[in-house]
């Protein structure tokens, strides 16, 4: 009796649950929505000419897949590839580092961005936080800001369902709460991938998605130098870069390739006259900003 009460309840919320995924959704997620609810009776009802409308069906789950499969699309909701305009005229840039904390790697790329002056974004992986809170709480205590990447960096994340995607979000925030005392304000998913579910799970848990400018693939690139050329094509002021202290590559000599890149980046940046700060203090400032009121004249 218990479990068919369960279900009746779990049925009666189902329309509160779609108006709700309605409204926080992207432009084309509700189209999605909308061409399911009225396509999906037609098919069922109509004996002839159902054949097309299957086929405007797949063309949409085939958007909505390429839409996942592009980490910079803002198709499936809100997504910071670039810093707002405001930060680009403050000629600001955004470091993002990813899959740490390492116990060998942070701790120079710590010192790398002390001796610049530096602040970055540690996009962590909750398992290897839970490892390292000491570091974590040191890459904080130098001014750079934790943000979640999720606690198990499951490779095939895109491919789950709301539920698990729900669980490795909250729990990585979680994680990095309990070690640091601060909530995440932002959410990058394992590669970047994602799939319609995210932008409103993220909504739910107040994150915002953050993507990439452009990225050094230091995760499989060897050579420094290839690295670089990669993050300073096009190098301007609002770009968000991305590179790795966890699963980094190794260069000939051994060094995690962040470590040979990131000094020749920061020098590139400081004589571009850029001020690398985290995404955190820009999220912030633009809030500030936002809810500020004018003194009236």
């Amino acid at each position: 009796m218990h479990k068919l009460s369960d279900y009746l309840a779990g049925f009666v919320r189902l329309p509160v649950k779609l108006c709700w995924f309605l409204r926080v959704s992207s432009l084309l997620l509700r189209i999605s929505v909308l061409l399911h609810l009225v396509l999906l009776p037609m098919i069922f009802i109509t004996p002839i000419g159902r054949w097309p409308l299957i086929l405007v069906l797949i063309a949409n789950h085939v958007v909505l897949c390429v839409a996942g499969l592009l980490p910079r699309s803002t198709w499936l909701g809100k997504n910071w590839n670039r810093l707002p305009a405001s930060a680009i005229l403050r000629r600001e840039i955004a470091l993002t580092i990813d899959d740490g904390p390492d116990p060998l790697v942070t701790p120079l790329v710590l010192d790398i961005l002390d001796r610049f002056g530096a602040r970055a974004s540690f996009f962590c992986i909750g398992e290897r936080a839970e490892a390292y809170p000491d570091l974590c709480r040191e890459i904080l205590r130098r001014g750079h800001a934790l943000e979640n990447h999720s606690q198990r960096h499951l490779l095939t994340f895109a491919c789950r369902g709301p539920g698990c995607m729900a669980r490795e979000i909250a729990q990585g925030s979680q994680t990095l709460c309990r070690i640091s005392g601060q909530m995440p304000l932002f959410f990058r998913p394992p590669a970047g991938l994602r799939n319609p579910f995210l932008d409103p799970l993220l909504r739910h848990f107040a994150l915002h998605l953050a993507s990439w400018t452009r990225r050094g693939y230091d995760t499989k690139e060897p050579r420094a130098d290839v690295v670089l050329k990669r993050l300073l094509r096009n190098f301007s002021a609002g770009d968000i870069l991305l590179l790795h202290d966890g699963n980094a590559a190794r260069s000939a000599s051994g060094n995690a390739v962040i470590v040979e890149v990131l000094p020749l980046l920061l020098e590139a940046a400081h004589h571009a006259g850029f001020h690398v700060v985290t995404l955190r203090s820009v999220l912030l400032r633009e809030q500030s900003a936002e809810f500020s009121v004018e003194p009236r004249s």
